[in-house]
C-alpha cells in the first residue's frame, strides 16, 4: 500500500507537507498541492479516510434515510440526491427503515458511528428518543414528513392543498359521494393530506359524513387493493376516489384493472404521483405531481451550505413545494364520460 511517506519520498518534502496537501491545507502552495496530487494518483494513492475519523474528522459521506426505496419517489430522490451531492465530493449512503423506528434508530446509530458529515431523513411516524439524540449532534434535515423533534430544517410538498386540490376537483364536477384512501394520520403526510381531502368537501357545502376515508399503511401496494375492493362493495359504493400515496394509487390501479371497473364512467379516480405509467394507464390517470427534481436540489444545495457553515448559523428552514393536479381521463362526472384531455 503506498503511504504518504512514499509520495514524500519520491518528491523530496516532508511527510507532514504531503499531509497537509492532500488535505488542501491554505499554509501549502499550490504548486506544492498540485505536484503532490500528482504523485499521489501516479503512484495509486488511496487516502486512509478510517484514520481521518479515529482522529475526530467526519467523513464525506451524507446518508439518506427512507422507509422504502421500491417507491419510486423515494428512488427518484436518490438519484437525485447521489448527483448533486457527488457534485461536492461527497457520497450518498442509503438507509431502508421500512416505517419502523427500531430499524430507523439502528440506522442512525451506525451512520453516527461512520462519522457521516450530514443526514437527510424521512422520519418514522415515531421516532425513538435515542435517534432525537443522535440528529441533534449531527446536522440534517428532513425530507417530506416533520417532526418537531428532529429540528427545523424541513423540506416537504403542501399535502394539505394537493389534495385539497385533487378532491375539489371531483366536487365540481358532481360527485358527492367520494373516498379517500391514504396513510395513517400518525404520520404528518397523512394528516395533512387527509385534511385537505375534508377541507375540499367542507367547502364544496358536502355534508360531514360524505366522504369514506380508508387509512392504512403507504407504501402497501397489497393495502391499496384490499381497500378499494372493501369501498367498491355495497349499494353506497363512491363514484369518485382520490389517493394519497403512489404504492396506493399502483394497488388501486390493478385492482380496478383486474375487476374490469369502467374508468371514469363507473368510478372516478384521482392518484397521487406520476409514475411513467400513469398517462397512459386506462384513459390516463388524472393525478397529483410531485416536484420530485427540484425538491432533491433544493435539499442537497442546503445540505452542503449547511456542511460549509458553522453551526451556529444552522437557523430554522423550511421549503414548502406545491403540488399539481394532472387532468387526465380519468375523471368526469358521475357516470359520465371524461373530456378529451392531453397529457
Amino acid at each position: 500500500m503506498i503511504t504518504t511517506r512514499d509520495i514524500a519520498e519520491r518528491l523530496g518534502v516532508s511527510v507532514s507537507t504531503v499531509g497537509r496537501a492532500l488535505a488542501d491545507d491554505p499554509r501549502i502552495s499550490e504548486e506544492t498541492k498540485f505536484r503532490v496530487r500528482q504523485a499521489a494518483s501516479e503512484m495509486g494513492y488511496v487516502g486512509n479516510r478510517a484514520a481521518r475519523m479515529m482522529r475526530g474528522a467526519s467523513s464525506n459521506v451524507v446518508g439518506l434515510v427512507i422507509p422504502d426505496i421500491r417507491n419510486s419517489f423515494y428512488s427518484t430522490i436518490a438519484h437525485e440526491l447521489s448527483k448533486n451531492v457527488a457534485a461536492e465530493g461527497f457520497q450518498l449512503m442509503l438507509s431502508e427503515t421500512d416505517d419502523d423506528r427500531m430499524v430507523e434508530l439502528r440506522h442512525l446509530r451506525e451512520l453516527s458511528a461512520y462519522r457521516v458529515a450530514g443526514v437527510i431523513i424521512v422520519p418514522t411516524a415515531r421516532p425513538h428518543g435515542e435517534s432525537v439524540k443522535l440528529l441533534r449532534v449531527l446536522p440534517h434535515l428532513q425530507l417530506l414528513r416533520r417532526h418537531t423533534s428532529l429540528g427545523s430544517q424541513w423540506f416537504g410538498v403542501d399535502d394539505h392543498e394537493a389534495l385539497r386540490q385533487a378532491t375539489a376537483h371531483l366536487v365540481t364536477q358532481g360527485h358527492t359521494r367520494i373516498a379517500y384512501l391514504g396513510g395513517p394520520e400518525e404520520l404528518p403526510t397523512g394528516a395533512e393530506r387527509l385534511r385537505g381531502f375534508r377541507s375540499a368537501l367542507r367547502e364544496g357545502g358536502l355534508p360531514e359524513g360524505a366522504g369514506r376515508v380508508e387509512l392504512g399503511p403507504p407504501s402497501s401496494v397489497g393495502h391499496g387493493r384490499e381497500a378499494v375492493r372493501r369501498l367498491l362493495t355495497g349499494p353506497n359504493a363512491p363514484t369518485a376516489l382520490v389517493l394519497g400515496s403512489i404504492q396506493l394509487t399502483l394497488g388501486v390501479l390493478e385492482e380496478l384493472s383486474e375487476q374490469g371497473v369502467k374508468v371514469p364512467s363507473e368510478l372516478s379516480v384521482v392518484g397521487f404521483g406520476d409514475e411513467p405509467g400513469f398517462s397512459w394507464w386506462g384513459p390516463g390517470l388524472t393525478t397529483v405531481g410531485l416536484p420530485i427534481q427540484e425538491m432533491a436540489t433544493g435539499c442537497a444545495l442546503w445540505l452542503m451550505r449547511r456542511l460549509k457553515t458553522k453551526p451556529g448559523n444552522d437557523g430554522p428552514y423550511t421549503s414548502l413545494s406545491p403540488g399539481s393536479l394532472i387532468l387526465r381521463g380519468s375523471t368526469a362526472p358521475p357516470g359520465g364520460r371524461a373530456p378529451a384531455v392531453s397529457g
